[in-house]
């Protein structure tokens, strides 16, 4: 199991170290009804199936945000939150209900007394929805 970094000085990681994967439950419509209460983001596409099909498709899908505060989890679970100086993430394709998502990182670069790790958002299908990277000091 890998430690916790709160305590890790920069210079002691090194490129190529891998953060411990976090795996999901599946994205259920109370959890994506609860995120929508808590984030104010009530975007019918996001918890009302009848929009979704209005908008061409199968189903609700996952709010971007949502996908990102995983993200987060994945860092905090690594480093203290204070450590995290950047944080920027593309949306890839969609995060589907029903989907069990796991969040990956890697340690991609070493400078400055800043470290840069990549991360993704993965379903179990192998379909990337989201990467991205983050600045740890």
């Amino acid at each position: 199991m890998t430690a916790h970094l709160s305590s890790v000085p920069i210079t002691e990681l090194i490129v190529g170290a891998e953060l411990p994967p976090l795996r999901l439950p599946p994205i259920s419509r109370t959890t994506l009804a609860l995120f929508a209460g808590a984030s104010g983001d009530h975007n019918p596409i996001h918890i009302d199936i009848d929009a979704a099909r209005a908008a061409g498709l199968d189903d609700v899908f996952a709010h971007g945000m949502l996908a990102m505060a995983y993200l987060g989890r994945l860092l905090t679970n690594w480093v203290a939150q204070e450590r995290i100086q950047t944080l920027t993430a593309r949306f890839v394709a969609i995060t589907p209900v029903g989907a069990e998502p796991t969040c990956t990182g890697r340690v991609v670069r070493i400078a400055d007394g800043l470290a840069t790790v990549e991360f993704a958002l993965t379903l179990a299908d192998g379909t990337t929805t989201v990467t991205g990277e983050a600045t740890l000091s």
